[in-house]
């Protein structure tokens, strides 16, 4: 038997061949599983990506078991008020009588939910938004990019506090779509101008040539080229939610009875605990938006070595 080792024309080995002119078994594309799994092992191999992959997965696990693991119940004010740490409210009570322990576990339910919504719906925008303005070639173009520049332009913590308070007492809902609202630009400028440098490659004009629609051309070849790009997007996008929900509800523009880690900034503030010598109350809530928004930052160094090989080596290293 024997077997023909030529290249096709794509330029890369070709299919052996056996003799009596039946092709061999054609190797297809990995399936979306492997190439996840290789995702998850290139990002586990960076040693700053995996403390950040454990804290995440510390912090949705605290949301998603907090009725498990918090010692009362987020809204139970049957205790003494004002309470220091003891054995039974290791981080003592607040000036309502409830426990600050249970608080800070049932919180992380709407902070990383909120951070999680916020970062996916914003960064979809972006894709959609970015890789169709940077592809697209027409007049449209132009509209959408005075949209973005007007979006980027405009300060987004005023305007956070403009739409908030105007959709006052909308509870958590009004807090994402006013994080979605003010997020998505920078996102979309960023994969523009990458779209607009993958546009010209051979891969596209070669789909170009095919009769591939202009869609299936910016979601099928060329956004996954842009993978460490739309991971850096949300990843951003969830760290600037968590910080937008909890400066909203700080300054008193969201649902003040919802248990949140920005809520618990609110009453803390209004309850003077500063003066009254529990500063844990606001060193709590503040430890844990930036211990989450931190393993965030740390996962996005791991994928980054996605896309670009020479990090990869770097970060295993």
């Amino acid at each position: 038997m024997t077997t023909d080792l030529s290249t096709d024309r794509t330029g890369g080995p070709a299919v052996p061949e056996r003799q009596g002119g039946r092709p061999a078994p054609r190797a297809g594309r990995p399936s979306p599983l492997r190439v996840l799994g290789r995702g998850i092992a290139t990002i586990w191999a960076v040693p700053r990506a995996r403390i950040g992959v454990i804290g995440f997965l510390f912090f949705v696990a605290l949301a998603v078991f907090a009725p498990l693991i918090a010692p009362y119940g987020a809204h139970d004010a049957s205790f003494g008020r004002g309470l220091n740490g003891s054995a039974a409210h290791l981080l003592g009570t607040t000036a309502s009588g409830q426990d600050v322990l249970s608080q800070l576990i049932f919180g992380a339910r709407v902070s990383v939910s909120v951070a999680l919504v916020a970062g996916i719906l914003s960064t979809i925008i972006a894709v959609a938004v970015g890789l169709s303005w940077g592809y697209v070639r027409t007049f449209w173009g132009e509209g959408v990019g005075f949209i973005v520049n007007l979006f980027l332009v405009i300060p987004s913590l005023p305007l956070m506090i403009v739409i908030a308070a105007y959709l006052q007492n909308g509870g958590i809902g009004v807090i994402v779509l006013v994080v979605v609202v003010t997020g998505w630009a920078w996102g979309a400028r960023v994969l523009r101008s990458q779209t607009q440098a993958l546009r010209s490659r051979d891969f596209v004009t070669a789909a170009q040539f095919s009769g591939e629609s202009a869609s299936r051309i910016v979601f099928h070849e060329i956004m996954p080229n842009m993978t460490s790009l739309i991971a850096s997007s949300f990843f951003g996008a969830a760290t600037a939610a968590i910080l937008a929900e909890a400066g909203l509800e700080f300054l008193g523009l969201g649902d003040s009875t919802t248990v949140s880690w920005g809520t618990m900034l609110f009453w803390a503030q209004n309850s003077n605990v500063l003066l009254t010598g529990q500063w844990i109350l606001l060193f709590a809530p503040g430890l844990m938006i930036a211990l989450f928004a931190t393993s965030l930052a740390f996962i996005n160094f791991g994928v980054d070595g996605l896309s670009n090989p020479r990090l990869r080596e770097g970060g295993t290293r």
